[in-house]
């Protein structure tokens, strides 16, 4: 089991920036592929970005490209999602999600592993 914890979510302008971070408490993550998807009020949980457990795979939604960067820190066992450039519409609550050598795959169903999520609040 893999207990994934996700910090760093918060309120902020349009055009601001906000980095997330997903830690796994007693277990490193260096085989792991990881992802990000999030979730808006009344509507699916979506993918936004993950990279395959060699990291030789990167995807990104298309509404994130060029604004968002997915990136893993081996030395602290956390992935983080660098989120610029912030639009009203990215409020979500975002959530981390692993899977044991896995693919960078979209899909949601794939993803064995979540965390509880953190709430990014984009205001106008």
């Amino acid at each position: 089991q893999v207990h994934l914890v996700e910090s760093g979510g918060g309120l902020v302008q349009a055009g601001g920036s906000l980095r997330l971070s997903c830690t796994a408490s007693g277990r490193s993550l260096s085989n792991y592929a990881m992802a990000w998807f999030r979730q808006a009020p009344g509507k699916e949980r979506e993918f936004v970005a993950s990279f395959s457990w060699s990291g030789g795979t990167t995807y990104y939604a298309e509404f994130v490209k060029g604004r968002f960067t997915i990136s893993r820190d081996g030395a602290k066992n956390t992935v983080s999602l660098q989120m610029n450039s912030l639009k009203p519409e990215d409020t979500a609550l975002y959530y981390c999600a692993a899977t044991l050598f896995g693919s960078a795959t979209t899909s949601l169903e794939r993803w064995d592993y979540w965390g509880q999520g953190t709430q990014v609040t984009v205001s106008s």
